[in-house]
């Protein structure tokens, strides 16, 4: 039986971990898979230890993306009075000297948190690499994928709980790289709706603790002769993501995914969308020792109606994000966690006749809040329209940089993919330090 189910389960002579899990799971326990793996065991070879020994700003981040190419024009970079800058007018905002969009009155009353960033700068202009870009610091290749942030802290740092998930994704993008190269231990938990927590966590009705314990037991043993006969990485990370998986389901940290364990002005301040939800969940997770958390907000592309759309889509990042930064600044989270805004590229200063905006990777905007980094600040700088970065430019590879930088991840370490092939966290981009306080 055990020679039979390996044969099923194994793929020109490597293991689909996933499969294996699913397979595995729902026939001997009962129980569903829990999504991408929960393990932060990591497989990666060095070269040599970093000789960079930053100290860390933050511990956790909240990484907010905005999908589709937000407008920087018409948020984080307004240009009230010209001709690019179509009727969105400027407001001042709680830091001295610092503007934003009216179409973001209530983060603007949280900026003397952060650091609005207006000099990005991309060579990608399509959605998918532009993406991709975003999220790895290098190209989007046939030959293999490269992993994202989340990834990366996982394997040289680990989690901060030990039975949830250290990396979670929440939203419904395909496309993201999630773990790249590496196992799939290191890619992110997926929820894709915030509000209907994690599917197949509990004892199948009907399936006693007894009964359950005997399965378990009886998976151990076909377990222990598997891994003897087929050694391969595969094969332990699906061991190490089944004792993860087990452990998970009789935690009490499973509650951080319910909701309806907050109160109800609360979750109404965030927005009962699924990004301010997302945005909730987010601040849960990390407030339990979860490391890296992403939301995503798509919609963005405003090739049409830019001037109704982008509006609209504000007043639910709006909404989200000012009760995020004011919700995890009291309860004393804030200093240690930073949040991220950004997106693949900018929109077009110039309005096309659909008075919409079109894709823009020369001069685009970010903007980051905690962790470290400076209360009232602006980097970077474009032209009077928004076509040219003029000051401070920064790379996509810098943005990424950055964001390590705050961590504490070692820039320089080299480490091999599978096919002994060198890459560092973010290509050749170098931490822009001067936004930290």
């Amino acid at each position: 039986m055990k020679q039979e189910l390996a044969s099923k389960l194994l793929r020109s002579g490597e293991i689909t971990r996933r499969d294996f899990a699913a397979k595995t799971a729902s026939s001997l326990l009962g129980v569903g898979l829990l999504g991408q793996s929960m393990t932060s065991k990591s497989f990666a070879a060095f070269e040599h230890s970093s000789k960079l020994k930053q100290v860390a700003t933050a511990k956790n981040v909240i990484y907010l993306y905005m999908s589709g190419g937000q407008t920087h024009l018409d948020t984080w970079d307004p240009k009230p009075g010209t001709e690019t800058g179509g009727p969105t007018k400027a407001i001042k905002t709680s830091a001295d000297g610092v503007q934003l969009a009216e179409n973001l009155p209530l983060t603007a009353q949280q900026m003397h948190h952060g650091t609005v960033i207006r000099s990005l700068t991309s060579t990608q202009g399509a959605h998918e690499q532009g993406n991709y870009m975003m999220h790895t610091s290098y190209e989007l290749r046939g030959t293999i994928r490269h992993p994202g942030m989340g990834a990366w802290l996982n394997v040289f740092q680990g989690g901060g709980n030990s039975t949830l998930p250290n990396y979670v994704y929440i939203g419904n993008d395909s496309r993201h790289p999630g773990a790249g190269f590496f196992p799939a231990a290191q890619a992110p938990l997926f929820v894709n709706n915030p509000e209907a927590g994690l599917k197949n966590v509990k004892i199948q009705p009907g399936l006693t603790e007894e009964k359950f314990n005997a399965r378990l037991k009886l998976a151990d043993e076909l377990d222990a002769d598997f891994r003897s006969t087929f050694k391969h990485r595969n094969v332990k990370a699906y061991a190490d993501m089944y004792d993860d998986a087990i452990a998970m389901m009789r935690s009490e940290d499973l509650k951080a995914f319910d909701l309806t364990e907050e109160d109800g002005e609360l979750r109404a301040a965030y927005g009962r969308e699924a990004f301010g939800q997302g945005c909730l969940l987010a601040r849960r997770l990390v407030e339990r020792g979860v490391r890296f958390v992403e939301v995503s907000l798509g919609g963005w592309d405003t090739h049409n109606a830019n001037f109704v759309r982008a509006p609209e889509l504000c007043e639910t990042l709006d909404k989200g994000l000012s009760t995020l930064i004011s919700d995890l600044h009291n309860r004393g989270l804030l200093q240690d966690t930073l949040v991220v805004l950004t997106t693949e590229f900018g929109r077009t200063p110039d309005i096309n006749q659909n008075a919409g905006r079109d894709h823009y990777p020369k001069a685009f905007s970010a903007a980051m809040w905690g962790g470290g980094v400076k209360g009232g600040y602006v980097h970077g700088q474009t032209d009077k329209e928004g076509r040219e970065v003029v000051a401070d430019k920064m790379k996509i590879e810098d943005m990424n940089a950055t964001i390590a930088y705050a961590l504490g991840l070692p820039l320089d370490q080299v480490i091999y993919s599978p096919s002994k092939r060198p890459f560092t966290i973010a290509d050749k981009g170098q931490p822009v330090t001067g936004i930290f306080a």
